[in-house]
């Protein structure tokens, strides 16, 4: 019997009507994000931002919080309706002849869409890559501007959350840190599939 999870499926933190994305800046708009529920003017609405619904894949992309203009680790919660439109409204970020059929298909689809999707190894609370992989979403153009202005339903700061989990798996206290660890669930999307973002 196979008990090995699918190699691609998104797992995250979610309600009825929000999915938990995470991110990670510098304190300067961090915390004036989730202070504000929003992010501050300073925040570069006109380049490409990175949301992940796995927290340990954020963890490894950030050192725990430890990494230069990462030092804030934000759970920021999304409209379901929005997570869904980004799907909609995405490529991959690289070429698969098997749902491309050619470079020129993938290079005007990528074009054409303000979203790209990576799917990398999902991480272990050592962040050692796992099987099976992880969503990375990046917002663009009008995705960008749809999350910052008309998704998000609240932010906040998960930094100490970040702190607490490393400690313990620095002491060899995995099974602690893993209670501590935010649920993150299969989500399944409704009305569609990711077959157009499945390599």
């Amino acid at each position: 019997m196979n008990d090995q999870p699918p190699r691609y499926r998104i797992r995250a933190r979610y309600t009825d009507t929000t999915v938990t994305v995470y991110q990670a800046y510098g304190p300067h708009i961090g915390r004036a994000a989730a202070r504000d529920g929003r992010f501050p003017s300073s925040w570069k609405r006109d380049r490409m931002t990175w949301v992940k619904p796995s927290f340990l894949w954020m963890m490894y992309r950030c050192g725990w919080g430890t990494k230069d203009n990462q030092e804030t680790v934000l759970a920021v919660e999304i409209s379901r309706e929005g997570f869904a439109w980004a799907l909609r409204h995405a490529c991959l970020s690289h070429f698969v002849p098997a749902l491309h059929g050619d470079t020129a298909a993938w290079k005007r689809r990528l074009k054409r869409t303000p979203v790209r999707v990576q799917w990398d190894p999902e991480r272990d609370l050592r962040l050692d890559p796992l099987p099976h992989r992880s969503l990375q979403l990046g917002l663009g153009g009008e995705a960008a501007a749809r999350y910052a202005d008309e998704w998000i339903t609240g932010i906040e700061e998960v930094t100490l959350l970040a702190r607490e989990i490393h400690a313990l798996v620095r002491a060899g206290e995995l099974e602690r840190a893993a209670v501590l660890l935010p649920e993150e669930r299969p989500y399944s999307l409704e009305g569609g599939d990711l077959a157009h973002l499945c390599p």
